[in-house]
């Protein structure tokens, strides 16, 4: 076993603390990898604050994770001590399920190990994420990131880059596609991005006026107000897809109304509490609503290689471990451009 430095809370009200722990040796299949950066994910913030159920304290969030492998094991065969490498919101899955033999594991029936508040495949340990000094993971789950590129800003792509690539790449997003994105925060930004990289005509759907020189910078080329009542009437019937980031409780029956026939909208923002879906939109439009969560392996290592090819990197703030407390706060207000960063080696 080896000592791993962390931050970590021990209730919903604590604030992050300094935490000693163990992680296993590397075994013949596993990788160690020396944790440079770890993005903050809105679901990190819901689970220390114990907003979702199910929550084991001490938890050490994180599941954006960038770093260097430092150990690898005898059996290893796609890793080497110096590579660049990147774990996200799966450490483990069951490998026999459906699901899983078609490259689906973040939809394994289980049993499945999450990077953080899960447990790891002996069913007893608990699994703690990357607010920490380093993480061993087995090779299968650990992504391959091309050397040279600043790894504060690859680190959100393990979770913010798939969980808004995913949506739109199974959605036909592309030349010849109008794409809404609502919601300009960390998920957002990335899903701007990404849609433009695809070849789509992106407009970004904010409730945030101020964002709207950011919407054109990241690469949208349009923006609509989503308070502006005219706006969104003069949008209507205009996108194929819609990508809904926002993370918590949001009316979203007025962006229903902005899609063509047989347009959809996909939630991937996770709000603690339920929707309200009015009737009328979906079926006057024959329109759908559907849900998407992160990615596979496979997938994430495309996107991973997407977006090293088109140069598609998050915007960070990057910020050092005892800071996470302030960050969480500004988070939860909306206030971060566009994702937070934190330095791993500040420990």
């Amino acid at each position: 076993m080896s000592q791993a430095k962390a931050y970590a809370v021990t209730s919903p009200t604590s604030p992050f603390q300094p935490w000693t722990f163990e992680r296993r040796e590397p075994g013949d299949r596993d990788v160690r990898i020396e944790i440079a950066f770890c993005g903050i994910c809105h679901s990190d913030l819901h689970t220390a604050r114990g907003e979702w159920p199910g929550v084991q304290y001490p938890v050490v969030p994180g599941h954006e994770i960038a770093g260097k492998v430092t150990a690898v094991g005898k059996k290893v065969k796609n890793f080497k001590v110096g590579d660049l490498a990147g774990v996200g919101c799966l450490v483990a899955s069951c490998g026999k399920c459906a699901n899983c033999k078609i490259g689906l594991e973040q939809h394994c029936a289980g049993p499945v190990s999450f990077t953080y508040n899960s447990l790891e495949k002996d069913g007893r340990t608990a699994t703690q994420g990357g607010y920490s000094s380093h993480i061993v993971v087995d090779e299968s789950f650990v992504l391959k990131i091309k050397a040279g590129q600043p790894l504060e800003r690859v680190a959100p792509l393990l979770c913010a880059g798939i969980t808004t690539y995913s949506p739109l790449k199974r959605f036909g997003a592309g030349k010849g596609k109008a794409v809404g994105v609502l919601g300009l925060g960390g998920l957002g930004h990335m899903g701007v991005k990404l849609a433009a990289a695809m070849g789509a005509e992106v407009v970004a759907l904010s409730g945030t006026a101020a964002k709207k020189a950011d919407a054109k910078r990241l690469g949208a080329h349009d923006f609509v107000l989503t308070s502006d009542a005219a706006a969104m009437s003069k949008s209507a019937g205009r996108l194929d897809l819609i990508v809904d980031t926002v993370s918590g409780n949001h009316d979203i029956g007025a962006a229903l109304g902005l899609l063509k026939t047989d347009g959809t909208l996909v939630l991937v923002g996770a709000s603690p509490e339920p929707l309200a879906l009015p009737a009328f939109p979906l079926i006057m439009g024959r329109r759908r609503v559907a849900g998407s969560l992160i990615g596979g392996l496979a997938e994430t290592q495309e996107m991973l290689d997407f977006c090293a090819a088109k140069k598609v990197l998050s915007d960070v703030e990057v910020i050092a471990p005892s800071a996470i407390d302030t960050a969480y706060g500004r988070l939860a207000k909306g206030d971060v451009r566009y994702r937070f960063s934190i330095d791993l080696s500040k420990l």
